[in-house]
């Protein structure tokens, strides 16, 4: 048993602001049940407020899509040498991948001769596509935390030690937001229609809604006079959102602040929003919403030909059906996008089924025997821990 007064080191990587937050909750859950615990590693502001030092900027890593990704294969391998001499040097008694998969698998291979424990925290959507790659991930971790409940029959099937810890979404409080303090902070009537954007938080992907998104204000700019475009993204990328809105017809709440983020889900009608996580936030928060999202046709022919679920939206595809509107691609357009908004402001029958179909969805989140996801995580990863010093006692 790992003593709670002993110091080990845990080496911990985020590759992108969800990530952060995941970690940042993370490490907190494990210093209340080990105060003298150490961390090194790659982290974002979240991390770092936690006590972390980061090796280098977690933006760094925060880049996807083919075309995205080539022109910068050349500091990605850099980055990646650099984690791993630096564990090679540090030797801590735990690393800790989260998420971010195209970098931290790697990193987890090329450590995978140092005889170090170690965990990855969110599984690889393999199961979505290229579910081939599984046969890839034997050795590469001791444990294998997931966030979604058919996960861990998926990889657990295939030989893979895997923990269902519960969706850290619920421990986002997105549901705890306050309508009317937001509307008093950025001074909005009660008649103002506020619509959420969720473009998405890496530099890599925001410029790519954002134009249609002022496009689509255009249109609505007639028919609906009185909308306020709220825009909630991380510091990292606040700049580039504040450069690509500056000729939308309305100027939006460009939001970084988590709180004023949650008074915004509070005070919202409706939302626009990319797949993945940011679904589940609105639905916690219970914000009728579309998804919508535009890569580079490339990447969009190869995907389209490796995706292997019926849905993109990650509220969709615990439902098991189109809970919510997907407009993907070619449906990414301003007169699509504008449509749609109206729809989920005017018509109370819509808006209604889709809060109804949130609650059913996010009660399959909730974590073993109640535990909060973090919570849950943490004693994973002490198990994982004292496995390591019970092997060791006994070598």
């Amino acid at each position: 048993m790992v003593s709670p007064s002993s110091s080990p080191l845990v080496w911990i990587l985020a590759g992108e602001a969800s990530g952060d937050v995941l970690g940042a909750r993370l490490m907190h859950a494990l210093r209340t049940r080990m105060p003298k615990m150490r961390f090194a590693g790659v982290g974002g502001v979240r991390m770092q407020e936690e006590g972390l030092a980061s090796l280098f900027p977690m933006r760094d890593l925060a880049v996807m899509g083919l075309v995205e990704v080539l022109p910068r294969v050349r500091q990605l391998s850099a980055r990646l040498d650099e984690a791993a001499q630096d564990i090679a040097v540090q030797k801590p008694d735990l690393v800790i991948t989260i998420d971010s998969p195209g970098f931290a698998l790697r990193l987890l291979k090329k450590i995978s001769g140092l005889g170090i424990a170690r965990v990855h925290y969110v599984a690889p959507q393999v199961w979505a596509w290229r579910q081939k790659r599984v046969k890839e991930f034997p050795g590469l971790w001791e444990e294998l935390l997931c966030l979604l409940p058919f996960e861990e029959k998926f990889f657990s099937k295939h030989g893979l030690k895997t923990r269902f810890v519960g969706h850290p979404v619920l421990q986002s409080g997105a549901k705890d937001g306050d309508a009317a303090r937001f509307r008093i902070q950025h001074g909005l009537p009660q008649s103002a229609k506020i619509l959420v954007l969720m473009p998405g938080s890496r530099r890599s992907e925001a410029p790519r809604l954002l134009p249609v998104f002022g496009q689509m204000l255009r249109l609505l700019k007639t028919s609906m006079p009185d909308v306020v475009p709220v825009v909630p993204v991380s510091p990292v990328v606040a700049n580039v959102v504040e450069r690509a809105t500056q000729d939308w017809p309305v100027k939006p709440i460009i939001v970084t602040d988590i709180h004023d983020k949650h008074d915004a889900f509070a005070a919202a009608g409706a939302a626009l929003t990319k797949s993945g996580t940011s679904t589940l936030e609105l639905a916690l928060a219970g914000v009728p919403m579309a998804v919508t999202y535009r890569v580079n046709p490339i990447t969009a022919f190869f995907a389209r030909r490796l995706i292997k679920v019926p849905f993109v939206a990650m509220v969709n595809l615990l439902a098991g059906r189109a809970v919510v509107p997907e407009l993907l691609q070619e449906q990414c357009r301003a007169d699509v996008l504008a449509r749609e908004v109206q729809i989920l402001f005017e018509n109370t029958d819509v808006a209604h089924a889709q809060k109804q179909a949130f609650a059913t969805v996010l009660r399959g989140l909730e974590g073993p025997q109640g535990q909060l996801p973090a919570d849950a995580a943490a004693e994973a990863v002490l198990e994982v821990l004292n496995r390591k010093n019970t092997a060791k006692t006994l070598g």
